[in-house]
């Protein structure tokens, strides 16, 4: 140990921007011991939402002013301060903030002590405590003009919401949220939550949903802000779910975080499954674990069947790498081989475990090994042999079931394969899962009959006492990560289940999700589906309405590029329209979350496809509440916007962008925002796509406006690609390969169907390289070939079906 301490002054900086590094020399060999560096450094209040960077924002007057923020995650606090920038490489932080005396200045931590400037009385120093041992990409502070609630949670700790000036109310349904998850969080893992204090605040300019800095967690507008008069039910919905995904970090990924990112997946799966369970516990009337099979679990399988996925552990070596791994794979399929692991568990074992994982590794790094480790502990399974088939290798299987009567009992026959979006596996490998089955019967369609670990590439299983006229049906729940495909006497004998809704709705739904899967893969006929879906008429239930909704969303967009595009919109008007009649266009007494949320999604279906009385009910109504005689409740917004652009001209594009203009909510803006692409005129889609990147759009929002008219209509699809190649400096620029660049892309080239449309998207991104988004671009070019090989193979057998449909043609006399 060295007891004389003596300054040594370095001689020389050298940097290596390339792999953002910085080495310094010393004019003689350091001593080894505890030493303290000190460095003077200077650095840009930049504009590109990562580092510590600038947020613009709009007093209540009118006034443009700029808020200072951070987003550190994954590798720029470098862009705030120098510091070894790794998850691993934790330390402690005392952070002080020198700023303008009448601005609010938040951190990590609490505030200790604040004091005038010595030489500027305009500022104030502010000064934190000190932070718990933590990685410096959670480390925040944000310097601004702020309101704010707060409460206490029932276990003491002070929780704040902090909104735009003159905001506070909105910030109120968030605090409620926070207030009840935290205890919630405390007692699941039952570890308490280590700070004094934790605020959420809302940041105008912001490039991800949310960010979980220990302690101060950053919000876009929209996913912390509600109005009770003006926020839709899908808008509480996210800030909740939003909420409980951020708090969930503060223990996993903040307290015990991962070794590298190549665990990303650990902290994000994880978060991204629990966000529900906290949801569940807090609106039990949201039926919330039914969504997440439609808004994560079938997500992350369309990606997963690709020939460019990846494994959901991936390595990474360049902070580039590290952007492009934040998608669909870490977060979506994280989170449902997670929701798989904890049905295959059982909750009391899985939290046990968690406690285990928890307090053996806090305020430290863990790998995913770590986790299965203290999993395998609290339950005796054995959960790194299974988990690892899930995690390290990419995709998933396709279970092949076919079922023999013999006598009383049912002999079924399973034959595991990997799933490919582009038809039966070929492959000279043989991959293999070890699959969690569950199977039931129409006994009891709610329990399961037989769960089984399949680990071999096929099973026979006698199920006993099952008479001939009874069905059987596998994944029970929709929990088990993989796809199934009946034998066509098995699937014959659930469509009827469908109908009576005696199968519950996760299971109805994730049937029609497979089968549709299957069509696309060329496994099965477009047609079978179509006519599966018809069996859904007398279908009561949102979530279900949701993913069927999705799925002719895509087969819409296919048959976009045919002649008989017409068809399909009849098609969607006689699956959506005795559902539409059902439920009419104002709420009845004693309905709830759902309903408000199915009557949206109906009306925004019919609306589009034309329907002519929703259509004209739409006109009346939007009129009503332009002329400020009767405002459209928030719920009915988007159905109605959408409706009048599809089937609009100029006026109703500029009554729309003056509604943008007036609109005083960041909610309401995006919501119109998301909708201008509907408008089918080739001047009117010039105009939206060039308000996409006015200063009328906030930076992060420009890709949904985009995004929006790619998706609108197949002129709209050519007119943003064509957008995006003539804009590629800006927008590239603008997002500097953040992940914004990935989600821009996809949305703009994702609808296309020829192989000439995959080359030129190919060469383009060839020649304007985007390092960040390298696989999106393989994976939608991978899309595009798909697209048009199904359309190539089923388009007449379609158009076929819907003729038929129509019945035979009149005699010609």
């Amino acid at each position: 140990m060295v007891h004389s301490l003596q300054e040594v002054h370095a001689t020389g900086f050298n940097y290596q921007n390339e792999d953002e590094k910085v080495t310094l020399s010393f004019p003689s060999t350091l001593q080894k011991g505890t030493g303290t560096l000190k460095i003077d450094f200077v650095g840009e209040l930049n504009d590109k939402m990562k580092g510590f960077y600038r947020s613009k924002y709009t007093t209540p007057t009118g006034d443009t002013r700029y808020a200072a923020v951070t987003q550190f995650e994954a590798t720029d606090a470098r862009r705030a301060f120098p510091c070894w920038d790794e998850p691993a490489i934790k330390a402690t932080f005392d952070i002080s903030l020198v700023v303008p005396k009448d601005r609010v200045a938040l951190s990590n931590m609490n505030v200790i002590d604040r004091k005038p400037y010595p030489d500027d009385e305009n500022l104030v120093e502010v000064k934190f405590a000190r932070t718990p041992i933590m990685s410096t990409y959670l480390v925040a502070f944000v310097v601004g003009e702020y309101d704010f609630v707060e409460t206490r949670s029932l276990d003491g700790v002070l929780v704040r919401v902090y909104t735009p000036v003159g905001k506070a109310e909105q910030g109120k349904f968030a605090l409620e949220v926070a207030a009840k998850t935290l205890p919630f969080y405390k007692d699941y893992f039952n570890v308490p939550y280590p700070l004094p204090k934790i605020d959420l605040i809302a940041i105008a300019d912001f490039a991800a949903g949310a960010m979980e800095n220990w302690g101060l967690v950053t919000y876009r507008e929209t996913a912390l802000l509600i109005d009770p008069k003006n926020s839709c039910s899908s808008s509480r919905q996210w800030v909740a779910l939003v909420v409980g995904h951020e708090l969930a970090h503060q223990w996993f990924g903040n307290l015990v975080t991962m070794e590298w990112w190549t665990h990303l997946w650990l902290n994000e799966g994880f978060a991204s499954w629990i966000e529900y369970l906290c949801v569940d516990h807090c609106f039990p009337e949201y039926d919330i674990w039914t969504q997440f099979v439609s808004a994560d679990y079938t997500r992350a399988q369309e990606l997963d069947a690709l020939d460019n996925s990846h494994p959901i552990e991936v390595s990474v070596g360049h902070p580039s790498e590290v952007d492009e791994i934040f998608d669909a794979i870490s977060y979506s399929k994280g989170a449902s081989v997670i929701r798989m692991l904890h049905d295959y568990i059982g909750d009391e074992d899985f939290r046990k475990g968690m406690n285990l994982y928890l307090t053996k590794f806090l305020q430290k790094n863990a790998a995913t090994e770590d986790l299965w480790e203290s999993l395998e502990k609290a339950s005796g399974k054995p959960i790194a042999a299974v988990m690892n088939t899930w995690t390290k290798q990419m995709g998933f299987p396709l279970i092949y079931v076919e079922a023999e009567q013999q006598e009383d009992d049912k002999v079924l026959k399973l034959v595991q394969k990997k799933f490919c979006a582009s038809g039966p596996y070929a492959g000279e490998d043989f991959p293999m899962w070890m699959v969690p089955i569950s199977i039931c019967t129409s006994d009891d369609p709610t329990s399961a009959k037989m769960q089984v670990l399949m680990d071999k590439p096929e099973l026979t299983l006698v199920l006993k006492d099952v008479k001939p006229d009874q069905w059987v049906k596998l994944n029970l729940g929709t929990v088990g990560f993989y796809r199934t495909q009946y034998s066509p006497d098995m699937l014959e004998s659930l469509i009827p289940a469908i109908k009576d809704l005696s199968l519950p709705p996760v299971d109805r739904l994730g049937l029609q999700n497979d089968l549709f899967s299957l069509a696309r893969a060329g496994i099965i006929s477009t047609v079978e589906v179509l006519k599966v879906m018809e069996a859904f008429v007398n279908e009561p239930n949102y979530t279900v309405w949701s993913d069927l909704s999705c799925n002719l969303e895509i087969l819409s967009t296919l048959l976009s590029h045919t002649d008989f595009y017409e068809e399909i919109q009849v098609f969607v008007k006689d699956v959506f329209s005795p559902i539409g009649e059902r439920l009419g266009w104002d709420p009845k007494p004693g309905e709830g979350h759902l309903d408000a949320l199915l009557r949206g999604l109906v009306l925004g279906k019919l609306g589009k496809a034309g329907h002519k009385a929703t259509l004209e009910e739409a006109r009346r109504r939007f009129k009503d509440h332009v002329e400020g005689k009767n405002i459209l409740s928030a719920d009915l917004r988007s159905p109605v916007y959408v409706t009048i652009l599809k089937h609009g001209d100029s006026t109703t594009l500029d009554t729309m962008l003056k509604l943008h203009k007036q609109a005083d909510m960041q909610e309401e803006k995006n919501r119109i925002e998301r909708v201008l692409g509907a408008i089918s005129q080739p001047e009117l889609i010039q105009k939206v796509l060039t308000f996409a990147l006015s200063e009328e759009v906030r930076p992060q929002d420009t890709v949904s406006v985009i995004g929006g008219v790619a998706g609108g209509s197949k002129q709209g699809r050519k007119a943003a690609w064509k957008f995006v190649r003539d804009n590629w400096e800006e927008l590239y620029n603008r997002y500097q390969g953040g992940f914004l660049i990935s989600r821009l892309i996809k949305l703009t080239v994702d609808g296309f169907a020829n192989d000439k449309m995959a080359a030129e998207v190919k060469a383009f991104f060839e020649s304007h390289p985007a390092p960040s988004a390298e696989r999106t671009v393989q994976q939608c070019c991978e899309n595009i070939l798909l697209n048009a090989a199904w359309l190539k193979r089923d388009s007449e057998d379609i158009h076929q079906f819907f003729l038929q449909r129509k019945g035979p043609p009149p005699a010609t006399v």
